[in-house]
């Protein structure tokens, strides 16, 4: 018999994350993480729920407790219990590792790879100097990078919007030739009417990706945008929920690169998600502009799955320089020990701790802790009508 759950407790902390830690009764504490900052009482509250049916159970019982979290409930699915159920079975994880002396990803078959390539943000929502903030990048030894292709698009008259990104790229190919890659997150915010126009326009300068061209709930838009876009790779998958999500999105085909999220689909769903991608012959480059537990999890996937080619991060990103006025936090802020996230030429060398391979700084964390709260806001276009963020 594995010890017990004891206590679930959450913990808001700048600039927008909820750590999760799970104690048990041997006086060990495993580290998940929940996102959807915007609805952050919704996800306090559905932790709190699947508290009251985990607290006094068998904490090594993972795949059980995953199962009866995400599917307990008669209503159920949805981003909300998906992060909470996500951030403990991320913990319980940690748990089982650190309690067996072992990585996440030896008990997931054992390391494919020493080192996996990592990219890092430039530019944010509404992209700035993009040149100067690459070159950052670059001497930081990363040879892939991301950016925001645009801020909010109207449905007709973007030449505009569609003329600044060519002359972003443009920008950054003049400046350092093919040595970086460039991938453009389109966010779901380019409407299809004006997809045709920014695609014919970009395709010049190769990017790396094309992520979100089109909202999650426009199912039936891979073979489409395979038309459009038969030069560049399609990525999407951040807001998809798990394995049978992503089974829907793969079968359509057109979709080159799944991006599914660690802290909505959990550890282990993760890793399934992988797997089955394999099978379509899809890379995996999974999702992560969160904080330093989300990260972890994410790399202990990333280094037993070898379909997994590239790892996002949230280093320097603009959300965690005072986003919406909160204080400004970064990934590293709250490890005992930095290293473990350490890049070397952009790449992460595979984890060597037990279970998520870090260590957070419980201090550090409750001397941080705030009820922080984001704006529900959104983008308007000029008319007034709703901009997708």
């Amino acid at each position: 018999m594995s010890p017990l759950i004891i206590e679930i407790r959450c913990h808001t902390v700048p600039p927008r994350w909820i750590f999760v830690s799970v104690t048990t009764d041997d006086g060990l504490t495993g580290w998940g993480e929940a996102i959807v900052p915007k609805r952050k009482s919704a996800v306090l509250g559905a932790v709190a729920d699947l508290t009251r049916g985990l607290v006094g159970k068998e904490a090594g019982r993972i795949e059980d407790h995953a199962q009866a979290m995400r599917k307990g409930g008669f209503f159920r699915r949805g981003p909300i219990i998906g992060t909470a159920a996500a951030s403990i079975e991320t913990a319980l994880w940690d748990l089982k590792g650190k309690r067996a002396g072992m990585a996440v990803h030896d008990m997931l078959g054992g390391p494919v790879r020493e080192t996996l390539r990592s990219y890092c943000w430039i530019g944010g929502d509404k992209p700035g100097d993009v040149v100067a903030h690459a070159r950052e990048r670059i001497q930081a030894g990363f040879d892939a990078v991301k950016m925001n292709a645009t801020a909010s698009v109207p449905t007709l008259g973007a030449a505009t919007a569609i003329d600044e990104l060519v002359e972003r790229m443009g920008s950054l190919r003049d400046a350092y030739g093919m040595s970086i890659d460039i991938a453009l997150d389109l966010h779901g915010r380019v409407p299809r009417t004006v997809l045709k126009q920014l695609i014919r326009e970009i395709e010049p300068f190769r990017p790396m990706w094309i992520e979100e061209a089109t909202l999650p709930e426009a199912e039936d838009s891979a073979a489409m945008l395979a038309r459009l876009c038969p030069h560049i790779p399609i990525a999407t998958g951040e807001r998809l929920l798990d394995r049978w999500d992503f089974k829907r999105l793969m079968t359509q085909g057109g979709v080159d690169i799944v991006q599914p999220d660690v802290s909505i689909t959990g550890l282990f769903e993760l890793e399934k998600i992988a797997r089955m991608a394999e099978a379509f012959d899809v890379a995996v480059a999974p999702h992560c502009p969160n904080g330093p537990v989300s990260l972890a999890a994410s790399l202990q996937v990333g280094f037993c799955c070898a379909n997994v080619s590239i790892q996002e991060q949230s280093l320097g990103l603009h959300y965690n320089k005072g986003y919406a006025n909160l204080p400004a936090a970064d990934l590293l802020d709250y490890l005992a020990d930095t290293a473990p996230l350490g890049t070397e030429s952009g790449r992460f060398a595979r984890p060597q701790g037990p279970g998520l391979g870090i260590e957070i700084d419980a201090e550090k964390v409750a001397s941080a802790e705030t009820d922080w709260s984001l704006p529900d806001a959104g983008w308007r276009h000029e008319d007034g009508t709703f901009a997708e963020w």
